[in-house]
């Protein structure tokens, strides 16, 4: 009976040595999974110091998982990437960049090297997570904390052309960036990984960097565009979430066409409902027209008398031939 349990207690040992920490009933990575990925950045927002400065760089990369140690669950990978840069001075840059590292599917740390990533150690691989953990749980991506809102959401994902199952996170953090001067830099991440496998089908970076002189925004959008993994088509918006910009604008509208009607129905009512003006009812009698002809009066006749005027014999003054002595010497006219 002893060795019996003996027996047992090293079989469940050398179980528990094999298997990475996670691994029930997380996924174990395999040999020959990868992912392809395209990276948008973007420098935008510039304000001070830097004001109307932008910068677009755009990425395209894979990784690999060349071979497993099921014993420690390290991963041997590798990683290439090409990258086209340009911003708004006119300059513009291109390269590709490739290398070997290792990481621990039981830690979710970089082991030896990297993919071309920055951070205090311990560094904590961005492609890849327990997809066991549950909503509210956390995990770590790089050096921010992350915590699990959600096991199954719909991630439209553009390379595809579709919607897909993920398992979505949030985390947010600070940190200072020297770019052309010292920035203080606060970002927030917003990632979406595989339920089935815990690898990475996307992320959105926002970050906004301010100083004394000068501000501006940093953005990146990173999504896979193949997978030797399937992906689970997810169940996408309904209806009414797809329309409802539309819906609540077309409402808008109507409401505002109503308000308009409501008033102009108010002031026309408004109007009519004024007294009128009144005025003394008192008739008026019509002008009488009186068509009988009228008798003329008698048109007044002048009579214009001529006195013929001659001279007086004694005195010369003219007087009316009719008198019989000069009015004014008093001899006879003849």
């Amino acid at each position: 009976m002893i060795k019996k349990l003996l027996f047992l207690t090293i079989i469940v040992s050398l179980a528990l040595t094999v298997l990475p920490a996670h691994a029930v009933p997380g996924y174990n990575p395999h040999q020959g999974d990868y992912f392809n990925y395209y990276d948008v950045i973007n420098l935008t927002n510039s304000t001070g110091a830097f004001y109307g400065y932008t910068e677009h760089e755009t990425v395209n990369g894979i990784e690999r998982m060349n071979q497993v140690f099921p014993v420690n669950g390290t991963v041997a990978s590798n990683y290439t990437y090409t990258w086209n840069w340009s911003n708004s001075s006119g300059s513009t840059q291109n390269g590709k960049q490739a290398g070997n590292f290792t990481w621990s599917s039981a830690s979710f740390q970089y082991v030896k090297g990297n993919d071309n990533q920055t951070g205090n150690a311990p560094l904590y691989v961005w492609f890849y997570m327990d997809n066991s953990t549950q909503p509210s749980g956390t995990f770590r991506l790089l050096n921010t904390p992350m915590t699990v809102t959600s096991t199954s959401y719909s991630y439209s994902l553009a390379s595809q052309n579709r919607y897909v199952k993920t398992i979505r996170a949030q985390g947010s953090g600070g940190y200072q960036r020297n770019y052309g001067g010292l920035f203080n830099a606060a970002y927030t991440y917003t990632t979406y990984y595989d339920p089935s496998t815990g690898y990475i089908i996307g992320y959105d970076y926002v970050e906004q960097d301010t100083s004394p002189t000068a501000s501006f925004t940093w953005t990146e959008t990173l999504y896979v565009t193949t997978t030797s993994y399937p992906l689970t088509a997810g169940a996408g918006p309904s209806f009414l979430q797809q329309y409802l910009g539309l819906i609540i604008g077309l409402a808008i509208f109507i409401i505002f066409i109503a308000i308009i009607i409501i008033v102009i129905v108010a002031v026309s009512r408004r109007r009519r409902s004024l007294p009128k003006h009144t005025y003394p009812q008192v008739p008026i009698a019509p002008p009488q027209i009186d068509l009988t002809p009228k008798q003329q009066p008698p048109v007044q006749q002048i009579v214009i008398k001529e006195v013929v005027k001659v001279k007086c014999k004694y005195c010369g003054a003219l007087i009316d031939s009719t008198v019989q002595a000069c009015p004014f010497c008093g001899a006879p006219r003849t």
